[in-house]
């Protein structure tokens, strides 16, 4: 009799995901999705857009003010994201 290696599903999906290219695209859209529950319904009725482009996360905001004080708070904003999704995706967030 022969001994097979046991694995868990999760580490077979995520096995998965990486050598089909799925990886990186999954993770930006939960770190896109986190934005939201990060950031409160109070910031997010001012949200427009939001993208990820060559690690950095594209967030327009359309209140002047909220974009200055979140502009002062994008490394600790990306720090958040990234802890929040479990993987370095942000490296820079750019509000406009």
């Amino acid at each position: 009799m022969f001994r097979r290696e046991v694995k868990s599903i999760s580490d077979l999906l995520n096995m998965y995901l990486r050598r089909e290219g799925l990886e990186t695209p999954l993770l930006q859209k939960r770190a896109i999705a986190a934005w939201d529950t990060l950031m409160g319904p109070t910031i997010v009725r001012y949200t427009g857009e939001k993208y990820i482009k060559n690690q950095t996360m594209f967030v327009k905001i359309t209140n002047p003010a909220l974009r200055q004080d979140l502009s002062m708070m994008r490394t600790k904003i990306a720090q958040r994201i990234n802890q929040a999704v479990g993987s370095q995706v942000i490296v820079d967030i750019r509000i406009y």
